[in-house]
C-alpha cells in the first residue's frame, strides 16, 4: 500500500538528512536561502547580508530544520511542544507503573503523585520553601492522565499554529513559556499543587482575544465572542464542576496572554532589529526550558517533602 504524498515527502527529507549525517549522497554545494528574510546568500555564508540573521545558530534556522522533521513548514514550535508533552506523559506513565499505581481507569484520569512531583509538578513548598523555581516551567509539560493531555493537545493544535504563524516561532515560544510559568506562579502562591499545559494554552487564548480587540470586521467579532464564551464555560466548569481544574493558573495565564497580545505587534518581525529581538526572546525561553529540565533531573532523587 503506497504512502500518502505528504509522508513520501517526509521520508525523502529524512533520507536526505541521514545521508548528509553519515556522509553519503554527495551533492554539489548550492547557495543558501535565509530562513528569516528569504534572501539568497553565498554557499559558505554564515550570516545573512540582508537582515543579519545567523544561518547556523538562530532560532529561525533551528525552526526551519525542525520543520523538515515534523512536516510543518510554518509551525515547528507547536509540533515540538506536542512531542515534548507526549514524551513526558510516557515518562510519567513508566514511573507510575513502577510505583504500582497504573492500570485501568487510573491511567485515564491520574498519574502517580510522587512521580509527578519528582518530574517537576508545581507545588507551593517546592517553589517557595525549597526555591525550586524551575517547577514553574517543567509543570507545563506534565499531565495527570490520557484524558488531561488529550484535551490539552487538541487545544494546542487548534490555537498554536495560528499564533505561531502570526507572531513567528520565537515570540510564540516566549509567549507560551512565560504565560504558562506565570499561571503556575500565581497558582502555587494560592496553595495549589498543579500541572498541565492549560495555563500556557489559556495564555494563547488571551493573546488571541487581544488580537480580536485590535482588529475590526465580522469575523473578528465572531471569533471574539466564541473565545469569550469558551473561556467563561471553562471557568464555570473549573469552579463548580468538581474536576480538579486549576482555575487560578487558567486565569493568570489568560491575563498574561492578553497583556502580551496587546503589546505584541500582530505580525511577524519585519526588520533585522525586530528579528534579533524576537530571536533573543525565543532563545531565552529555550534556555530557561532546558535549564529547568536539567534542574529537575538533578533534584529527581531529593527527599519528598
Amino acid at each position: 500500500m503506497p504512502l500518502p504524498y505528504q509522508w513520501q515527502m517526509r521520508v525523502e527529507k529524512w533520507k536526505s538528512a541521514m545521508l548528509g549525517f553519515f556522509g553519503g549522497g554527495e551533492q554539489q554545494p548550492r547557495p543558501k536561502i535565509c530562513p528569516a528574510c528569504g534572501a539568497l546568500v553565498g554557499i559558505s555564508a554564515t550570516r545573512c547580508h540582508e537582515c543579519g540573521t545567523s544561518l547556523r545558530f538562530s532560532l529561525v534556522a533551528l525552526s526551519k530544520k525542525l520543520s523538515g522533521v515534523f512536516g510543518e513548514s510554518e509551525t515547528p514550535v507547536t509540533s515540538a511542544l506536542l512531542v515534548a508533552n507526549i514524551l513526558m506523559l510516557g515518562v510519567s506513565l513508566v514511573l507510575t507503573m513502577q510505583a504500582g499505581e497504573a492500570g485501568g481507569l487510573h491511567t485515564l484520569f491520574g498519574m502517580s503523585g510522587e512521580a509527578s512531583y519528582r518530574l517537576g509538578a508545581s507545588h507551593p513548598y517546592g517553589i517557595f520553601v525549597q526555591h525550586q523555581w524551575w517547577r514553574l516551567v517543567t509543570a507545563m509539560f506534565l499531565h495527570g492522565g490520557l484524558i488531561h493531555i488529550g484535551f490539552n493537545m487538541m487545544s494546542l493544535l487548534q490555537l498554536g499554529p495560528a499564533l505561531e504563524e502570526l507572531y513567528g516561532s520565537a515570540r510564540y515560544f516566549f509567549l507560551y513559556v512565560v504565560t504558562g510559568a506565570f499561571g503556575f506562579l500565581v497558582s502555587a502562591y494560592t496553595g495549589h499543587f498543579s500541572l498541565g499545559a492549560s495555563g500556557a494554552l489559556l495564555g494563547l487564548v488571551g493573546a488571541m482575544l487581544a488580537v480580536t480587540t485590535k482588529r475590526g470586521g465580522a469575523f473578528m467579532r465572531d471569533l471574539q465572542s466564541r473565545l469569550i464564551t469558551s473561556v467563561v464555560i471553562l471557568f464555570v466548569i473549573g469552579q463548580w464542576g468538581g474536576f480538579g481544574i486549576d482555575n487560578t493558573a487558567h486565569i493568570a495565564g489568560f491575563a498574561a496572554g492578553f497583556v502580551f497580545g496587546k503589546i505584541y505587534a500582530d505580525r511577524q518581525p519585519m526588520n533585522s532589529r525586530e528579528r534579533q529581538r524576537a530571536q533573543a526572546l525565543g532563545w531565552l525561553a529555550g534556555v530557561v526550558v532546558l535549564a529547568s529540565f536539567v534542574m529537575m533531573m538533578l533534584h529527581f532523587h531529593d527527599q519528598l517533602p
